[in-house]
This record gives structure tokens, sequence and C-alpha cells, in this order.
């Protein structure tokens, strides 16, 4: 089956929009902690308010379907749902007016919890539909792309914000009114609403077949009376709330450690944290050479040449930026590493959850047991190792699932709120009282550990079922 490209492109326009918000509240938070006089854990709240909102998104849409007596998104059809996922987050956006000529905090984060209720159903939406948009083979690999096309959101949306906010780039974060902050949300709602128009009268498949993308599992599968029946849906969402946790934790407390123990402050350490995120789409770029189906022998050169695209992309945005490039040459040494793992998996996610889970325990505990510069791009080069992890869970924890494949989505959507959570914990444990900011990564170490046993353990629930994602020895291998 071949991809039908440009309705691929109008889907992954929706990725851009997650990564853009998500990595934006960075900007927010410390925004709202000086203009509003809040304390640490109220800004970030911020964070909190946002994940979580995945999660009630995700009951709404459980309860709604159960009362319907059908899968609600089934009813109105794929790229309806994101259609109206997008509406609602632009409802959402449109507090953000009020919110700051009322100088109210907690208007502000319910904007927010809004934009992320619509986010929710646009992701139960949206993964399926780019796993089964053309071969099912390669359809870890095309939400890879997808994840990359997130990242370029992620490394972008905070300069883009701080520009519209401050007029400027590392303007250390301070400004005259609150006020600032309502005109680039006014206008991300307008873009919300004109590619929700553009979603209705795209070629976008509204309905699909379970069968040319997800099979259902040949063992047992009509015993199964829910989604919750399947093992690896379950493991799964454990995966997801971990993987998101390690993620969002490990950059989150990056600037922290690096005023600590390098005396590097917040505001010198954006360049840092835009390599973080800018690592996942590199990760990302990688793993999606498969995606675009081209000859087994071009599919090896993109392998190299996509990774040093995304990094190149990265460093454009950080010279236009003003930033000092010249320290962060030599991690394009690390995405050898990368690189080589990648291989190693040769395009099986069971595999190469388990490979980059190991490979992330080794950045973390380098992290720890170095210091300097290098303990800071191992905590960094975490971002490589999770770049893919999201779409290898998700294949892993949908396959099998047939008709419940949708309810199944739902429930991992709302397993997101481990970004919230789990990052507050490793925040809370990184007290001087506790463990301390170094100490602290040991979270993340135990968040990787278990996602190294799930790639390990689903594997073998797949082989049980009859399923087999084998590695791929076609076109792009």
């Amino acid at each position: 089956m071949q991809t039908n490209r440009s309705a691929f492109v109008t889907l992954i326009s929706v990725f851009f929009f997650w990564g853009f918000v998500a990595a934006s509240n960075d900007i927010l938070i410390p925004v709202f902690k000086e203009k509003l006089h809040l304390e640490q854990w109220q800004s970030q709240l911020i964070s909190v308010a946002f994940y979580v909102a995945y999660t009630v998104g995700s009951l709404i849409y459980i309860v709604l379907s159960r009362i319907d007596g059908g899968d609600i998104l089934n009813k109105i059809g794929y790229k309806n749902g994101i259609a109206w996922g997008l509406c609602i987050s632009a409802a959402g956006t449109l507090l953000f007016y009020p919110a700051a000529q009322l100088v109210s905090f907690n208007l502000m984060i319910t904007g927010l919890f809004i934009v992320a209720l619509g986010f929710s159903l646009q992701q139960t939406a949206a993964n399926p539909l780019a796993i089964v948009m053309g071969n099912p083979k390669f359809g870890s690999q095309r939400l890879s792309l997808a994840g990359g096309v997130n990242n370029i959101g992620t490394t972008i949306g905070p300069l883009v914000v701080s520009f519209a906010i401050f007029g400027s780039v590392g303007s250390n974060l301070k400004l005259d009114s609150i006020e600032s902050v309502k005109v680039p949300y006014l206008f991300l709602g307008l873009a919300f609403l004109i590619v929700a128009v553009i979603f209705k009268f795209s070629s976008l498949p509204n309905h699909i077949s379970h069968l040319e993308g997800v099979t259902e599992s040949s063992t047992n599968s009509a015993q199964r009376s829910g989604s919750l029946k399947y093992p690896q849906l379950v493991l799964g969402m454990i995966a997801i709330f971990v993987y998101v946790g390690v993620e969002v934790s490990t950059a989150s407390n990056l600037p922290e450690y690096m005023r600590q123990y390098i005396g590097v402050e917040t505001g010198a350490a954006a360049p840092y944290i835009s390599l973080f995120w800018a690592s996942l789409m590199i990760g990302r770029w990688t793993s999606s050479a498969a995606a675009f189906e081209t000859s087994a022998g071009f599919g090896k050169v993109l392998r190299f040449i996509m990774p040093y695209l995304a990094f190149g992309v990265f460093l454009l945005v950080n010279a236009l930026a003003g930033s000092d490039l010249h320290i962060f040459y030599p991690y394009a040494g690390v995405i050898l590493i990368l690189i080589l793992a990648d291989l190693l998996s040769k395009g099986n996610p069971s595999r190469q959850l388990f490979i980059f889970s190991l490979c992330g325990i080794a950045a973390l505990i380098t992290g720890m047991a170095t210091s300097g510069l290098l303990s800071v791009y191992a905590f960094i080069s975490v971002g490589l190792f999770c770049s893919t992890l999201w779409p290898c869970i998700f294949t892993l924890a949908i396959s099998g699932l047939g008709k419940y494949t949708n309810q199944a989505s739902s429930y991992l959507i709302m397993m997101i709120m481990g970004g919230g959570l789990i990052s507050w914990f490793q925040g809370w444990l990184s007290g001087d009282e506790h463990m301390g900011i170094k100490a602290s990564y040991l979270v993340g170490v135990f968040c990787f550990l278990y996602l190294a046993f799930y790639g390990w353990k689903a594997g073998k629930i797949l082989r049980a079922q009859g399923i087999e994602l084998e590695s791929r020895s076609g076109s792009g291998h």
C-alpha cells in the first residue's frame, strides 16, 4: 500500500502544533512566575494542567463512547475528529485575552487546559491514522516522521513565542505587562481554525479499515471483550506514562542542574534546552528514513543524511537566535551512537525500544558519573534515545487490537499525564533535603528499565498472538 503523501503532509501538520505549544510552555512558566509573583511549584502547575488535560480528554472520550454504545471516533470520522479537536484548542486560546486583561493565572492555565483537551482528541485520531496511511510495515517509521515534524515545533516554538512576547530572543524573560501574552495565542487560535477547515476538506480518510493497518490478534481474539484484555496495551499504557515522564523530566530539570554544577544561569541555558528537543527531532528523522519507501541503497544513505540534516536545522535556528554554535559541534559525534543503535534495531519496534532504552540508561549514568559539559551532553543525549520510543510503544501497544484500536489509542493518550507527574516527582527529589539534582536522575534510569522490559516483553506477547514484527528487508534498508 502506497502512502498518500499529500494527505499525510496535511495530517502531520497537527504534530507541529503539539510540539510548538508544549515547548512554548517553558517560556510561559518563568513569565508567569515573575509577573504574577508565584512560587516555583505554582508556576509548574502550567505543565501539570497541560499534561493532565490529555488524561481528562481521554476519559471524556471513553465515557461518551460508552454512553453512545460505540466508538465516537468511528462515528464522527477521523479527519472530522481532528478538525473538532482543533476547534476545541482554538477555544482555549481565546481565554488568554481575558486572562491577560484580568491578570488571572487560573484563567490562563484553564485556557491551556482546554488547548490540551483539543490536542487529546487530535492525538487519539492522528496517531493510528499515521500508522495505517500506507504500508503497515512502515507504520512506526511514519509515526517517527510525524514526530520529527513535532520536534520542529518544539525547536522553534519557544523562539517564536519569546520574540512575540518580548520583541526579541534572549531578553532574559522580562516584560512590562502580562498582556503581551495574549496576542501570540490569539494568532495561534486563528491558525488552529484555518487548519481545521483544511482538514475538513482534505483527502484524508474519515474512516480506516483496521485489517489494512492494524491487524487483530489471531489467538483467542474472539474471546477478548475489550482493549484492556490485551496485555500489550496494559503494559504499553505504563510504558507511555514513564516514557513521557523521563522525556519531560530530563529536560525540565536540566537548567537547575546546569546552574548548580557548571554555573550556567537559566537565561543562558536556552540553547542547551533547544538541543535536547532538537535531539528528539534528530532521532525521529533518522528512524523515519524508511517511511520514504525508497530503494534499499538510498534508504541506508538517508539513515546517515537525515540526522545531520536535523542537526543542521538546530544549528540554523540557534544561529538566527544569536547563539554561540562552537560548543555544540562535538555533539555531531554523539549522533553517531544514535545511528549505530538505529542500525542495530533493524526497524523492529520491539528491538528498537529495548536498545534505545539501554542507551538512555547509559546516558543518564554517564551524566551522573561525570562533570562539566560532558555530563550536560550526556543528559541532553537522552533526547536522542527518547526520540523513537513513542512510535515504538504505540505500534506495539495497538498491534493485534483490531476493532479496539481507537479505544486503545485513547487509553494511551490518557497516560501522557506522566509528563507532568514524573517531572514534578523528580523536581521534588532534586531538593537538597532529599537526593539533590544530580542523583535525582535515577528516576529516569528506572523509567528506562521498565521501557527496556516492555520492549522485550511486548515482542514475546505479540509472537504468542501470532503477530510478527520482524526486521524489514525491503525498501529503505
